[in-house]
């Protein structure tokens, strides 16, 4: 399988803070890049060797399990960091432009058209997402043979830690519905179970069809740069970030995500703590918190 993936990077010490791309501190926002590159190569590239012990040899994985995949990252000037990576240059391709910071994500979609013909997955995902699931696209084929190209389904954004009560935080819960209201799009689905390996999924239109991300295969890429809203730059959907990974979805497919029982069945984790640092703060835990963990204080709590 041939996958492109496409990531607006940007970085601005000067910013106000509310995003980690606009921060004092460079150091969160360079791990945070270098486990997206990384974890895409070591998850789905070809770079995988295994040890067969009795010989004392290093094999190369069958080529039949991994993939060609190209890493495209979008800078504006020289507000990156791409010269401070601890990793390796040719494990990406560099794409600069002289774009709006806030519309890179757009200079993404214009790189994943000009590519067409090339790939068999489009993929976008802003530049602190880690993908570590070798079935990722295993899992989106399966969900189109059953439903068709004209739905999408969206991975589930977590967060992950160790101390206090929550261990892991799906952070994209449901949207109020005065927000999804211009989008009908995301309802006009139904909702549906499969059996995978004999287990009952669930899948169901997305209350918050958000996950930083988005991954197309080409009959779906296609479809959507013929629509004549592509690339129409249209930041209605709660702000310029979330209008390039999300609205060109709402406005040409039925969106869904595996339901709240099945959230890991698909799922991108969020690199760092920043919707785990809420909780106990303007988030209220749940009421059995006291009984998950035998740690009645969260994170920040005191």
């Amino acid at each position: 399988m041939r996958i492109l993936f496409a990531i607006p990077h940007y970085f601005d010490p000067s910013g106000d803070a509310k995003h980690g791309s606009v921060s004092p501190n460079r150091q969160p926002r360079i791990q945070a890049l270098s486990a997206c590159i990384a974890s895409l190569h070591q998850t789905f590239g070809r770079g995988q060797w295994s040890i067969h012990i009795a010989r004392r040899l290093a094999e190369s994985v069958p080529r039949s399990a991994t993939n060609d995949i190209e890493i495209v990252i979008c800078t504006t000037g020289d507000r990156h960091l791409l010269s401070e990576l601890p990793i390796p240059g040719h494990l990406y391709v560099h794409y600069p432009t002289r774009a709006e910071p806030t519309l890179l994500g757009f200079e993404c979609h214009a790189v994943l058209r000009d590519r067409l013909g090339l790939f068999d997955y489009f993929c976008y995902l802003e530049d602190d997402l880690i993908l570590r699931d070798p079935l990722f696209f295993v899992k989106l084929g399966w969900f189109l043979r059953q439903v068709g190209t004209q739905n999408v389904l969206q991975p589930n954004r977590c967060e992950l830690s160790v101390p206090g009560p929550c261990h892991k935080l799906y952070v994209d819960g449901d949207l109020a519905a005065h927000v999804l209201r211009p989008y009908r799009n995301v309802q006009q689905g139904k909702e549906f179970t499969g059996r995978v390996m004999g287990l009952p999924i669930r899948f169901v239109p997305a209350g918050n069809p958000h996950a930083g991300c988005f991954f197309l295969n080409a009959e779906q890429m296609t479809h959507w740069v013929r629509q004549p809203h592509f690339l129409d730059r249209d930041t209605s959907f709660i702000g310029p970030l979330e209008s390039a990974a999300t609205l060109g979805l709402l406005k040409t497919f039925r969106v869904y995500k595996p339901a709240p029982e099945n959230a890991g069945f698909l799922e991108v984790q969020h690199f760092g703590g920043r919707f785990m640092s809420l909780i106990g703060k303007s988030i209220a835990p749940p009421e059995d918190a006291m009984r998950i963990g035998g740690d009645p204080k969260l994170p920040g709590s005191s």
